[in-house]
């Protein structure tokens, strides 16, 4: 199995609702929270703050609380590409800004779209991590969720 790839990402809460980014592979859309992978040198700060520049076009470095969870995702043994990603999970608030700007830079990234808490369980969100963001809320402590996959 390779090394686990750290990747880091943000809960971006704007008015009630999570920035989630829309991806797709193999012909299925999913969701992700806005972050990617962290690079050998770089903090996981300035990390997030590049991936959120990359994804959503964030480029002033909004502060954010965290980090608020960690997550493992491994894919099962039956698999035959091993994965192993360590989610090194955020958290900042959009409140005040104007979302019609948001561009991505990255061509994995298909689009956006701002979900409320009912929503959440009617999307692909990876890792699946729906109940803890319908119930999370800023000043939370850190939580490890586990390993969680999701095909």
């Amino acid at each position: 199995m390779a090394e686990p790839r750290i990747r880091v990402s943000a809960i971006l809460r704007w008015r009630g609702s999570v920035l989630l980014c829309r991806h797709e592979k193999g012909g299925r859309d999913y969701w992700l929270l806005p972050g990617g992978g962290v690079h050998t040198g770089e903090s996981l700060v300035d990390a997030l703050h590049r991936e959120l520049n990359e994804e959503i076009g964030i480029d002033d470095e909004p502060p954010v609380e965290g980090p608020v969870a960690i997550v493992d995702s491994i894919a099962p043994v039956r698999s035959f590409a091993a994965k192993h990603v360590v989610h090194i999970i955020f958290a900042g608030d959009l409140t005040g800004r104007s979302l019609e700007a948001v561009t991505s830079k990255d061509a994995a990234v298909r689009g956006h779209r701002l979900f409320s808490p009912d929503e959440l369980d009617e999307v692909v969100l990876h890792p699946p991590i729906q109940r803890f963001l319908q119930r999370w809320t800023p000043g939370d402590p850190a939580v490890y969720l586990g390993a969680l996959w999701a095909p």
